[in-house]
């Protein structure tokens, strides 16, 4: 497997990308399981047009091809990938605080990118939890572990404090805040209008640091031109509402920028185990 990984990684991003679209339309309609969350995540976001369905099916596959470059090819190789900048003065701005920088990155675009980019210019710790398929893990430490430019951490409480000492460094660290938690992790929020559990760290980690919290995104260009990394402050909360309703909120704007580069076959509205659904409070 490591040996046909490596293989892809070689690939010019323009082909990757273009194998990546054949292999999403390949699980789209291989996987009537898949093809149903797809369809009713687009639903619940009122995005049933035709052609965008199209496209996410496309780039949700290209989310897969386009990985192996990114864990394998060196550093400033993959930072090289990033060809727009947008927003960067915020990352700046929040290291200039001292108290350190909450990268918070959906599944949206090309999200192992912005880590690596990130790290490419200050910094930074990232949380990861084990993959389903356990032979990549070693492959994805690997990705995610830079030396001091970028190390990756479990998402256990030993994670956290690795996490809670880079900001008191004055680093940056990374999030997924679309990743669904588990028990004790997270609360009912709506997202897209519909309850989904959704992770209480970023906003305990800001409270608790005083650290600035930025949405992240590397936007995919056509033609396997690269990325555009666009960064900007997360929304702010409009009383009565909560944090979490603030965070999914900014999450839900940043991805109907580009909705068919978010990762609609996630089932982000799923009720982990020993967790009791939002129906049953």
């Amino acid at each position: 497997m490591l040996f046909l990984l490596r293989l892809a990684a070689r690939l010019p991003l323009r082909l990757a990308h273009a194998l990546g679209a054949v292999l999403g339309w390949m699980v789209y309609l291989c996987s009537p399981r898949y093809r149903k969350d797809f369809k009713r995540n687009l639903a619940t976001a009122g995005l049933s047009d035709f052609r965008l369905r199209c496209s996410a099916v496309a780039e949700a596959g290209k989310s897969v091809m386009e990985v192996p470059a990114v864990w394998l090819r060196p550093l400033e190789r993959v930072a090289g990938l990033v060809v727009e900048v947008s927003g960067w003065e915020h990352v700046d701005d929040g290291a200039r605080r001292g108290k350190g920088v909450i990268v918070v990155t959906p599944h949206i675009g090309c999200w192992e990118v912005v880590g690596q980019y990130v790290a490419s210019r200050m910094p930074i710790t990232v949380m990861y939890r084990t993959p389903k398929i356990r032979a990549l893990e070693p492959l994805m430490r690997i990705g995610r572990g830079r030396g001091p430019a970028m190390k990756s951490v479990p998402a256990d409480l030993r994670g956290v404090r690795a996490m809670l000492k880079a900001l008191k460094r004055g680093e940056a660290i990374g999030l997924l805040p679309d990743q669904v938690p588990g028990i004790g992790e997270g609360e009912w929020v709506e997202f897209f209008g519909k309850p989904a559990y959704t992770m209480t760290l970023v906003g305990r980690i800001a409270e608790q640091t005083g650290a600035r919290a930025l949405l992240c995104f590397a936007e995919r260009l056509p033609g396997g031109r690269g990325y555009r990394f666009f960064a900007e402050p997360m929304l702010a909360p409009r009383p009565p509402e909560s944090a979490l309703r603030a965070l999914n909120r900014s999450l839900e704007r940043l991805i109907r920028r580009r909705p068919e580069q978010y990762l609609w076959g996630y089932n982000r509205y799923k009720v982990p185990a020993g967790v009791l659904p939002p129906d049953a409070r």
